[in-house]
């Protein structure tokens, strides 16, 4: 899916070529196509460890949940520093104001894929699966385990389910608060690109 829109209105600058901020960038912009290990590959499959591994709470040992959150997390600051790099690729007027869209496109991924990819989903999965253990807990008598492997599969098969609303809402809540202070002329968009081919 694409990312919502920025409103024009909330662009620091201003995109008159008289602006001095608006001359940061030197046009034409080069650009390549190129595969994004970390958004067109199997590779970003590990933006969904943690989710997995709360699914998986009630049948392995907690060290393991945790370790998938280390992936996860691991993944969420590869992809940052992929990011930076992509915007150290664009042809920007000083070094300086190359370094400043750098930490720009650095920090904008990494809150992105720590709420979208962490946080949010990693929380979500873990209370939908006490609150499903819960419910079974006083509707069945179901053995403990088959009750651990249904509260499992319940939390693997919504994984899919809420992966684009929480990428979408991630965006929205970033461009109405964070980004308009960072994005400072249109065309910034180009330091931001949160799209997965799911």
């Amino acid at each position: 899916f694409e990312t919502p829109e920025i409103p024009t209105k909330f662009y620091m600058g201003q995109s008159d070529k008289n602006d001095p901020i608006a001359g940061e960038i030197q046009h034409p912009r080069e650009k390549h196509i190129s595969v994004d290990i970390f958004r067109d590959t199997p590779l970003r499959y590990l933006g969904y460890a943690n989710e997995v591994g709360e699914a998986f709470r009630a049948l392995v040992h907690v060290n393991v949940v945790r370790l998938t959150y280390v992936a996860a997390s691991s993944y969420v600051l590869a992809d940052a520093t992929s990011k930076a790099n992509d915007a150290s690729q664009l042809r920007w007027k000083t070094d300086a104001i190359k370094k400043r869209r750098m930490k720009h496109a650095f920090f904008d991924a990494l809150i992105w894929q720590g709420l979208a990819s962490v946080a949010i989903p990693g929380f979500t999965i873990n209370r939908l699966c006490a609150l499903s253990n819960y419910a079974l807990q006083r509707s069945s008598r179901l053995p403990q385990g088959v009750r651990k492997w249904i509260v499992t599969a319940i939390g693997l098969c919504a994984i899919p389910i809420i992966i684009q609303p929480i990428d979408r809402s991630v965006d929205y809540m970033m461009n109405q608060t964070l980004r308009p202070w960072y994005l400072e002329i249109p065309g910034d968009e180009e330091l931001i690109h949160h799209h997965r081919d799911d």
